[in-house]
């Protein structure tokens, strides 16, 4: 099948209404749509989900989904098909409002919204605080859910989040139905940050895929399981463990993650096993308690034991030189110095690129993070060649995310997927330090522990 890239501007998409209430987890939402290209993009992704088994990718704030029906079985099923993702780990189910997910909580949209709140207690502060956002919670599944079974993964629970993207929110409101969604991206590979990234990997296996800009977070949402005691991380994200320990009945959540890859176990959440975020290279990561490597060594490693006479990727953070100091002497280019000079870091094939993500609505926190502006770009990589102590020149491609964390997790999966463009054969990454509670380091580390190969 042919897989079209269908821009959509969020600002051009309606008038977004906020309907405030003091009571109310989250503050509902409206919209009254506008017509034209942007609207019958969505309208067209829309009826593919509500209608068709074959998935669609979609724009979120952290990275982009793969969406399908979470009701339908067949559905479901192509999300794993297009993926070709290990049927064992459980799908988030997005949602567009509170109501919506106490529906799924009721057994489904039929069910009368009587008696209490199905939202466990120990959640309600949470959603409070980080819905929309880059949260996902673990509830349990109710024994009439309406929820396929392959999304849960023979589990009793599943994972739920609302994500801060309007372009999401509308998308799944549109459709009628909750999305389960992974990223878009193929089983193992960097999650996808731009709709580019997706067609790189699913190109012929979908028909759709919104293209709303580049994600804002560039990592997944954190996973939590207040079902547990203590409540614990299944999975570090967008939103830190100190954020989380401010909160009641939080102040004790210990993390329930591993990096290493697990065996044995059904996953509770995604990212829990399996290798993950790989690219096609071969990733060294040095831990930031590792020091700087010795140059010298790292080229014998690169030119003996993995890339002899090959393509290299550096990726570095906050103390590695330009190069490691290899290209001492070597010019930068007149497009790296340009870039430098006005702090762009894209790449030449990607437009510069400033998408709204909501027109002017009342003030809320939901209307304040749907009013929030993508401003990412795609790192750029800069070519040297190495010839001296060489027996074969070697050209090596360096990508510097800067020392801002979430500079560094914007930029990650982008960096990776890069020099897998440029074709290197083995990437040295600087790691960022992570012991300091940064859960935004902390998830960062994660994914690329999970990248590291395995030599």
């Amino acid at each position: 099948m042919e897989t079209d890239i269908l821009p959509v501007d969020a600002a051009r998409l309606g008038q977004i209404r906020i309907h405030n209430s003091p009571d109310a987890l989250v503050d509902e939402w409206s919209m009254e749509y506008t017509e034209g290209e942007d609207l019958n993009s969505m309208r067209r992704a829309a009826e593919e989900l509500a209608h068709t088994d074959t998935p669609v990718a979609f724009p979120t704030e952290t990275v982009y989904g793969l969406g399908a029906d979470a009701t339908r079985s067949s559905a479901v099923r192509a999300i794993f098909a297009a993926k070709n993702r290990p049927v064992d780990n459980p799908l988030i189910v997005h949602v567009h409002s509170i109501s919506q997910l106490q529906s799924l909580l009721r057994g489904g949209k039929d069910v009368v919204n009587n008696g209490p709140d199905p939202i466990p207690e120990i959640y309600k502060p949470l959603i409070r605080k980080f819905w929309p956002g880059p949260l996902t919670i673990i509830l349990p599944n109710p024994v009439n859910s309406v929820l396929a079974p392959e999304v849960t993964a023979g589990l009793s629970t599943f994972g739920a989040r609302m994500p801060c993207s309007i372009l999401a929110l509308a998308l799944i409101r549109m459709a009628g139905v909750p999305l389960a969604a992974p990223s878009a991206n193929a089983s193992t590979r960097p999650s996808p940050t731009t709709a580019e990234h997706v067609k790189d990997d699913l190109d012929g296996r979908i028909r759709t895929i919104i293209d709303g800009g580049p994600c804002s977070v560039g990592v997944e949402s954190t996973v939590v399981d207040g079902l547990s005691s203590p409540p614990s991380i299944l999975r570090p994200g967008g939103v830190t463990v100190e954020d989380l320990r401010r909160i009641p009945g939080w102040e004790n959540v210990v993390v329930g993650y591993m990096d290493k890859q697990e065996v044995g176990d059904r996953p509770k959440a995604p990212g829990m096993k399996y290798r993950h975020y790989s690219p096609k290279a071969t990733v060294i990561l040095y831990e930031a308690t590792a020091g700087v490597p010795v140059p010298k060594r790292l080229l014998e490693q690169a030119n003996t034991k993995v890339a002899r006479g090959k393509k290299v990727g550096i990726i570095r953070t906050v103390r590695w030189e330009r190069a490691l100091g290899l290209a001492v002497g070597s010019e930068k280019t007149k497009e790296v110095q340009e870039q430098e000079a006005i702090g762009m870091t894209s790449r030449e094939e990607i437009a510069e690129t400033s998408h709204s993500v909501a027109p002017e609505v009342p003030d809320s926190r939901l209307s304040n993070l749907l009013r929030s502006v993508i401003q990412h770009k795609v790192p750029h990589a800069e070519q040297i060649i190495l010839k001296e102590g060489l027996t074969t020149p070697m050209v090596l491609w360096d990508i510097n995310l800067g020392a801002d964390t979430e500079g560094v997790a914007r930029g990650l999966f982008s960096a990776l997927r890069e020099l897998d463009r440029k074709g290197v054969d083995v990437i040295f990454v600087e790691g960022i330090d992570d012991k300091s509670g940064d859960n935004i380091a902390a998830a960062v580390m994660n994914r690329l522990r999970k990248a590291q190969s395995r030599l």
